[in-house]
């Protein structure tokens, strides 16, 4: 299996790395530069595997100021990547990008200025300039500096393709909008989000396998919410919120990062950067979670993670530290064990799975 690698560039990275894991071990190559870029943190392919889309933390992109969007064609043979183009993503600061189920369009939030966007994908891959921009509102300011305006962390659409959610960590909202793929817009749904507790700071969603409840995992209050979602209205209803963190620990500054709900729907991981660790809860059959422990991601700032198709495994991209790191997954408790197959790269932002269109 590959592994695409989106990283924080600096004189120790260039751009977007891959390496090979041994789907019986868990063994990671060294890896390898797939393409120069600047800051691609996060990455997204095409449903045809045959692009990828990297959002980029510019604040002067393609000729504009504002943050940028890159589309590479993906060499399926030897996962290398050429340019094809560059638009910009309608704000500052991108930090997460997806394409909907068509691969129609490339959707981006913007951290910096508080709004999303969608860019219509042509059959070349290459992107077209937005065709939708929608700048978030307010703020919440129950968190001081971090909530006095909007910061759009997140977007992507649901499993049917018809609504996009977008997490807002400044707004303790997650907005929801019908979307039109053919279009390539955003329209506001009713109700317009899914409200979050206050001063959470919403950042990464993760949906159950049912597509009926949706996680969010909140930076600011170190705590995941879990959501009723209706597919047909797109309307979310929390129904219960519990820490990512060990109840004893008292250290000031966490803040959390990722969330992935296993293949099998019966766990659920968050990272904490700080405690630097991966929590594990258990998923009922009412989607309720319960806490069951953390694991030591044996790094700095675990700001993302991934589990394999298969479920067996679970990498942790320590962004501080440096490196990505293996654990094996119990199938049955869900608990993780180091593989002890551990690769240094630096400032892994984003990792991402790729198998090869056939």
């Amino acid at each position: 299996m590959t592994i695409f690698i989106g990283t924080s560039t600096s004189p120790n990275s260039q751009g977007i790395y891959f390496t090979r894991m041994d789907s019986k071990t868990g063994e990671l190559s060294p890896p390898q530069l797939a393409a120069e870029a600047k800051n691609p943190n996060f990455l997204a392919f095409h449903p045809n595997k045959k692009f990828l889309y990297a959002c980029a933390e510019l604040a002067d992109a393609a000729g504009t100021k504002s943050g940028g969007v890159s589309a590479f064609s993906v060499d399926g043979a030897t996962f290398k990547l050429t340019l094809l183009n560059q638009q910009p993503s309608g704000g500052r600061g991108p930090c997460y990008v997806s394409v909907d189920k068509t691969g129609k369009n490339v959707l981006v939030a913007n951290f910096g200025s508080g709004s999303v966007a969608c860019l219509p994908i042509g059959e070349d891959g290459n992107m077209r300039e937005p065709s939708s921009v929608i700048q978030h509102e307010g703020g919440s300011k129950v968190v001081e500096k971090r909530q006095d305006g909007p910061h759009a962390h997140w977007i992507n659409t649901d499993a049917n393709n018809r609504f996009a959610l977008a997490a807002d960590l400044g707004l303790d909202k997650v907005m929801v909008y019908k979307f039109d793929p053919a279009k390539g817009t955003l329209t506001a749904n009713d109700p317009p989000a899914g409200i979050a507790p206050a001063g959470a700071g919403p950042r990464h969603i993760a949906w159950h396998p049912s597509q009926k409840i949706v996680y969010v995992i909140n930076e600011l209050g170190n705590t995941v919410t879990a959501f009723h979602y209706d597919a047909e209205r797109g309307t979310m209803t929390e129904f219960q919120t519990v820490p990512s963190l060990p109840a004893d620990y008292k250290q000031p500054g966490n803040t959390t990062a990722e969330v992935v709900v296993h293949p099998n729907g019966k766990f659920l991981y968050g990272s904490n950067r700080g405690h630097n660790s991966i929590a594990l809860f258990t998923i009922a059959t009412d989607g309720k979670l319960t806490p069951r422990g953390h694991t030591s991601t044996q790094g700095e700032v675990p700001r993302n993670f991934v589990i394999d198709p298969s479920g067996q495994f679970l990498l942790a991209a320590n962004q501080k530290s440096g490196s990505i790191v293996v654990f094996k997954i119990n199938s049955e408790s869900g608990e993780l064990t180091p593989t002890g197959s551990k690769i240094e790269v630096a400032a892994p932002v984003c990792l991402r799975f790729f198998t090869p269109a056939k």
